[in-house]
């Protein structure tokens, strides 16, 4: 992945991620609330559940009030205006949300009809999937698009993909002939340890932005979770020698498939994104 010097302009950036099939260990739905928690947001608008989502498949949740009422959470999706000081001449919007059981065209037209247009919009949809990863190596990153001048800025091909999408994957396509660009960034997590949180693969996300918008995001929370996490994981597998080998063996092929990459252009990446931030 090439960092670029510049990301385009663009008026209005929308960054979505939804619960589900493109969301392993809620990993992408987690970057946007880090994302939530670390810019000035507010909520713009919300999506009715009752029209989009069969409550069999996302069951809503029973929780308990601080006096003990009950209360019923209903699976839906919200869209946040975020203030970034990053991007100060930029509307950046949020959707975090589920994905949906039905009606995908109408749900894409809320989301759509509920973010004020302007020239100059690109969509950066996140997702996560679970792989042969060894948790102790940096999560593996996949950025694609489709528009040329973002494969310019980025380094991402088009995707090659053909076969079952998602949500996002459609929200894209959708956005794509309205002449919102998009962009997809997912992150592939240790199929060994599912269980959410991921905390390594939210901080490779929120990494991932970074680098694509050309700004800093607070994450010194998300690094010590991150390293927490990696512990957890390393202290779990000392009572199990078959998961321990089988993770050796991925580090085996992960270091060997990664040789070509300690020099050159990979550091000079990873010496410039630490001068940005040290600017920031």
């Amino acid at each position: 992945m090439t960092t670029p010097a510049q990301f385009p302009h663009h008026h209005t950036i929308v960054v979505a991620a939804f619960g589900g099939w493109s969301d392993a260990a809620q990993t992408a739905t987690d970057a946007v609330e880090h994302l939530l928690e670390v810019w000035d947001c507010e909520e713009i608008a919300e999506i009715q559940s009752d029209e989009y989502y069969n409550f069999q498949d996302n069951r809503p949740e029973a929780v308990l009030g601080g006096a003990g009422e009950r209360e019923i959470i209903w699976p839906t999706t919200t869209i946040y205006q975020a203030k970034c000081d990053a991007l100060p001449n930029t509307d950046v919007y949020l959707v975090h949300g589920v994905e949906p059981s039905l009606r995908w065209r109408q749900f894409i037209n809320e989301i759509h009809g509920n973010i004020p247009q302007k020239e100059h919009a690109v969509l950066i949809g996140l997702g996560a999937m679970m792989a042969d990863v060894p948790h102790s190596r940096p999560i593996p990153m996949n950025g694609t698009t489709s528009d040329p001048t973002l494969q310019e800025f980025t380094g991402f091909d088009s995707s090659k993909y053909e076969g079952p999408t998602g949500i996002l994957g459609v929200m894209q396509a959708e956005f794509d002939t309205r002449g919102i660009s998009g962009i997809s960034l997912w992150a592939a997590v240790p199929h060994y340890v599912a269980a959410p949180p991921c905390p390594k693969g939210v901080l490779a996300l929120i990494r991932g932005l970074e680098d694509i918008l050309d700004i800093s995001i607070p994450v010194n929370q998300l690094m010590e979770d991150s390293r927490a996490w990696e512990a957890g994981v390393a202290e779990l597998m000392i009572d199990d020698e078959d998961v321990a080998e089988y993770v050796r063996s991925l580090e085996e092929q992960h270091d060997t498939a990664e040789l070509p990459e300690a020099s050159g252009e990979a550091i000079a990446r990873e010496f410039e994104r630490y001068l940005r931030r040290r600017e920031k």
